[in-house]
């Protein structure tokens, strides 16, 4: 189907990528509770090297903070990256470093030290902006094998523009 200029469609637009919103609530609290469990995790490590007479209730009791922190880093995290990306309508390296600035903030927050929110703000965004736009792997994609390495490091033989012999005319 042509347009009156006699073009198609399809050559005047060019297609672009629909974005599908993120439901952040539901992002953030699944986020939170995995980071929670990590939490849950560290402060049993802590308990257990811990000299005090708790016992095992001090999982809870002494470092049990550290499992509310994690889940509200987590979810942190997790809610300012969806709701960037939402806002931006763009699902890319931007809103994770985003969400890394947010929690990391909230790192420097705890320790009541505005210049190490700042500087944890940097460096956390930095840090998860980068490995979201390395495709979220911090391997690389293209592995060369051992011989493709050794025939880039070692100089290659110039080619010879000499002509071929004539042969000869007895």
């Amino acid at each position: 189907m042509a347009d009156t200029n006699g073009t198609t469609p399809s050559a005047t637009k060019p297609e672009t990528a629909v974005y599908d919103p993120k439901p952040s609530l539901q992002y953030a609290s699944a986020v939170g509770l995995q980071a929670a469990g990590v939490g849950a995790l560290v402060s049993a490590i802590q308990n257990a090297l811990g000299t005090h007479s708790s016992g095992a209730a001090g999982f809870l009791t002494r470092t049990g903070g550290t499992i509310g922190f994690f889940a509200a880093m987590g979810a942190t995290f997790a809610l300012t990256e969806s709701v960037v990306a939402n806002q931006r309508q763009v699902d890319d390296a931007l809103n994770g470093a985003a969400g890394g600035c947010a929690a990391g903030f909230l790192a420097g927050i705890r320790a009541r030290s505005l210049p190490l929110a700042v500087a944890s703000c940097a460096v956390l965004g930095t840090a998860i902006g980068t490995l979201d736009y390395n495709g979220s792997s911090l391997a690389p994609q293209h592995v060369e094998s051992i011989e493709e390495r050794r025939k880039r490091f070692f100089k290659q033989p110039r080619p010879t523009n000499s002509p071929e012999p004539a042969p000869d005319a007895e």
